[in-house]
């Protein structure tokens, strides 16, 4: 069966015949590249879709790379400065109608997350501005920021107030466009693009783990105890959730092994100075007999160290942990059964 060529007369090509005829124009090389960052099955039905093209006509090859170079540069003027610069600069340079096009092309998928700008600003700056505020306010703004930047807030947070907010972000469903739009007014900055109408989801139990998961251990021990007074099941579900060093018992020996190797040993020793006999002893058959041997001699002659050196070292642990499980390089067995491991 021989391929069908592609010529300026046929009409209506899909986005996936497109995406085809682009590959073929930019060649072997940067097509592999390309398939780096598409899923399994992206890259079966666009193979599929080359395969089945014997010739690109130049004129359609031509109209496909300046297509995508349009798309592209709108793109990028978008990261720069919203929706409404990339309109501005490409009507400059293409004539309202086709402008009007790809924007439009553009924002019939585009989602723009409420709260874009505050995520590249630095925590401080955040956290000078959310103090006051009424805590319900304070855990819809940290639902929508990188988890490490809601988690320096809440740390810096007086302790009264951070198992409040830490409930709050769990407890939370949905919030109205209006309210978000009215908060991001207060913040003196405006999103770039029209946002959804849509009633946006944020918070939610998985919202704070991943918060609490960014704080240091002892306002995340302040708060999971205020939490078990204040709602023991949330407390509860919120734990089972979440990693700590002493959690390492739970890993697969494969498991551990892989952690222990990609953690500094420095890090290992400090984070068993204070851990129990378990722990020590599941790292320790998870070693080389020799390295073993090394770490028990170094614990030995250790002398005192502060609990904060301790405490970070066990932190950069589990970050190395969480990171490997997000890889998909080891599995991190939750609360309730549901990751049998088989």
């Amino acid at each position: 069966m021989g391929g069908k060529a592609v010529s300026r007369k046929e009409k209506g090509l899909s986005g996936k015949q497109k995406a085809a005829l682009l590959l073929i124009s930019l060649g072997p090389e940067v097509s592999a590249a390309v398939y780096k960052h598409l899923s399994e099955e992206e890259i079966e039905r666009l193979t599929l879709e080359i395969s089945g093209v014997k010739k690109v006509e130049p004129e359609i090859k031509e109209e496909i790379i300046e297509e995508f170079h349009n798309i592209a540069l709108a793109q990028d003027y978008i990261s720069q400065g919203g929706i409404g610069y990339a309109k501005t600069v490409l009507e400059k340079a293409l004539g309202s109608d086709q402008a009007q096009t790809i924007i439009n092309r553009l924002t019939s998928s585009l989602q723009v997350r409420p709260f874009d700008f505050a995520r590249r600003t630095d925590p401080a700056q955040i956290f000078n501005f959310i103090q006051n505020e009424h805590p319900q306010t304070i855990a819809l703004i940290l639902s929508y920021l990188e988890p490490q930047q809601a988690g320096i807030i809440l740390s810096s947070l007086p302790q009264e107030v951070q198992a409040d907010i830490a409930k709050r972000i769990a407890m939370m469903d949905s919030t109205s466009p209006e309210v978000i739009s009215e908060i991001e007014s207060v913040l003196e900055r405006k999103l770039s693009s029209t946002v959804t109408q849509d009633y946006t989801e944020t918070g939610g139990v998985d919202a704070v783990v991943e918060v609490l998961n960014g704080v240091d251990r002892q306002t995340e021990k302040t708060i999971l105890d205020a939490l078990e007074i204040q709602d023991p099941e949330l407390a509860e579900e919120i734990k089972k959730r979440m990693f700590v060093f002493e959690d390492i018992v739970t890993l697969d020996n494969r498991s551990i092994q892989r952690v222990i190797r990609d953690c500094e040993n420095e890090d290992l020793l400090l984070a068993m100075k204070i851990s129990s006999e378990e722990v020590k002893e599941i790292i320790f058959k998870n070693m080389s007999q020799r390295m073993a041997e090394t770490f028990r001699e170094e614990m030995e002659v250790m002398g005192p160290v502060r609990l904060r050196d301790v405490e970070d070292a066990q932190m950069r642990i589990v970050a190395v942990t969480r990171r490997l499980e997000d890889a998909g390089e080891i599995i991190i067995a939750r609360g309730g059964g549901d990751d049998v491991i088989v």
